[in-house]
């Protein structure tokens, strides 16, 4: 993973800054300072990599892979096999895990929120998303079978 650092302003803290990587993830950050271990860092980066694999995020670009077929009319592509196999594993993997954490599962790893945002944005207090974040990723660990 390659570095991308900037400088940031402090918000209520007059002039001090600090310098950020936007190169690095939610989850390694948090895997950099020791809130998660590797074998969760591991099955959070293997659930990233099924919900790339299977397109599931926005698409934010024009999609060039779509046949015209007159006016207005367009065909979409079939997924491959292995976006499909990615579709199925990461619903699996999210049933695995539960309703109950799957929801700051998904903000913190596929969303790529920070953990305080998730908080936030779920009504938790601070600090309840640290432990909900690791059953999450151990519930996770277990369905990809990571030891």
């Amino acid at each position: 993973m390659g570095r991308v650092l900037v400088e940031r302003a402090l918000k209520g803290a007059g002039n001090r800054s600090v310098t950020v990587n936007l190169a690095e993830s939610s989850l390694s950050w948090l895997a950099s300072r020791g809130r998660i271990g590797d074998r969760q860092l591991l099955a959070g980066e293997t659930l990233r990599a099924d919900w790339e694999r299977a397109r599931l995020g926005p698409s934010v670009t024009m999609r060039w892979d779509v046949a015209p077929r007159g006016p207005g009319k367009s065909v979409a592509p079939d997924p491959t096999t292995s976006q499909l196999d990615a579709k199925r594993r990461f619903d699996a993997a999210i049933a695995h895990v539960g309703s109950g954490l799957s929801d700051v599962l998904w903000r913190v790893v596929c969303a790529d929120e920070g953990l305080a945002e998730a908080e936030r944005g779920l009504g938790w207090p601070a600090r309840a998303g640290k432990l909900v974040l690791g059953l999450a990723l151990d519930r996770l660990a277990d369905f990809y079978r990571i030891r």
